[in-house]
C-alpha cells in the first residue's frame, strides 16, 4: 500500500508540473537577459508614490559623496588692463578661474585676519610669504610681550574686486581689493581698551596681493602683499 501511494502522488506532481509549464511556458536565462535589457527593472510594488513622497530628500550624505555645489557668480572685468593680465596668466596657468579665485580669497581673508588677532602663527606661517610672515610674527610678539590682546569680529566682506592681474616671471600675481566691517580693540593686560571701541564698526578698505609659481604642482596662493587702500 504504501509504494502504491507513493506512485500514486507521483504520478499527480508529474501531470500538475505538466499542466504548469503547458499554460505558463518556459523562460530561459537568454530571454531574461534580454527582457532586462529592453526595459528597465520596475520599481517595487510596495513603494507606492504616497510612500515615495514620505522620503526626506535631505539626507546627509555619506562623507566623500557627491553633492551638487553652487557656483560662484561669473566675474566680468571691464578694465582693458585686467583682461591682458587675465590672459597673460592664463596662459600660464589655463585652470586659472577668477570667480573661484575670489571665493578662495575671500575665505583666506577672513582666516588671516582672525589667526593674526589670536596670535595664531601656526596657521598663518602656510598662508604668507616669508617676509610677510615675518612682518606679521613680531607684530604679534611685541603684541604679546607687552600683554595685549586683540579682539576683532569679522561684521562682513561688503566686497571683494579684482583690482590687479600679472606675471612676474613664472609667478601669477592678483591683487584684491577688499571691502570690510570690522571691530577691533586692543586691550592691555588689565583689559582696559588701549585703541579703537567695542562698539564702533569700522568700514576698511584693503589690497591684498597673492602668488603663485605656475611651474609648481602646489596650488597654493601666498598673500605676499598688504596696502590700505582710501
Amino acid at each position: 500500500m504504501a509504494i502504491m501511494d507513493i506512485l500514486l502522488f507521483a504520478a499527480v506532481a508529474a501531470f500538475l508540473v505538466l499542466r504548469l509549464r503547458s499554460i505558463l511556458g518556459k523562460r530561459t536565462g537568454a530571454e531574461d537577459a534580454e527582457r532586462w535589457n529592453r526595459r528597465p527593472p520596475e520599481r517595487p510594488a510596495d513603494l507606492t508614490t504616497e510612500r515615495a513622497e514620505q522620503i526626506p530628500d535631505n539626507v546627509t550624505p555619506f562623507p566623500g559623496a557627491a553633492r551638487p555645489a553652487e557656483a560662484p557668480p561669473k566675474i566680468v572685468l571691464n578694465d582693458p588692463a585686467l583682461q591682458l593680465g587675465l590672459e597673460e596668466i592664463r596662459r600660464a596657468d589655463p585652470s586659472f578661474v577668477p570667480a573661484e579665485f575670489v571665493e578662495g580669497a575671500r575665505g583666506a581673508f577672513e582666516m588671516i585676519l582672525m589667526s593674526y588677532a589670536q596670535g595664531d602663527t601656526a596657521t598663518l606661517k602656510p598662508l604668507l610669504a616669508p617676509d610677510v610672515y615675518a612682518g606679521f610674527a613680531a607684530a604679534i610678539q611685541s603684541r604679546q610681550t607687552a600683554k595685549q590682546t586683540l579682539e576683532t569680529t569679522l561684521v562682513g566682506i561688503q566686497s571683494a574686486d579684482i583690482a590687479g592681474l600679472r606675471m612676474a616671471g613664472r609667478f601669477a600675481e592678483v591683487t584684491v581689493k577688499f571691502v570690510t566691517e570690522q571691530v577691533n580693540v586692543l586691550r592691555d593686560a588689565e583689559g582696559k581698551a588701549i585703541d579703537g571701541e567695542a562698539a564702533s564698526v569700522m568700514k576698511l578698505t584693503d589690497l591684498w596681493t597673492f602668488s603663485r609659481d605656475t611651474r609648481s604642482r602646489d596650488p597654493n596662493w601666498l598673500l605676499i602683499r598688504t596696502e590700505d587702500a582710501a
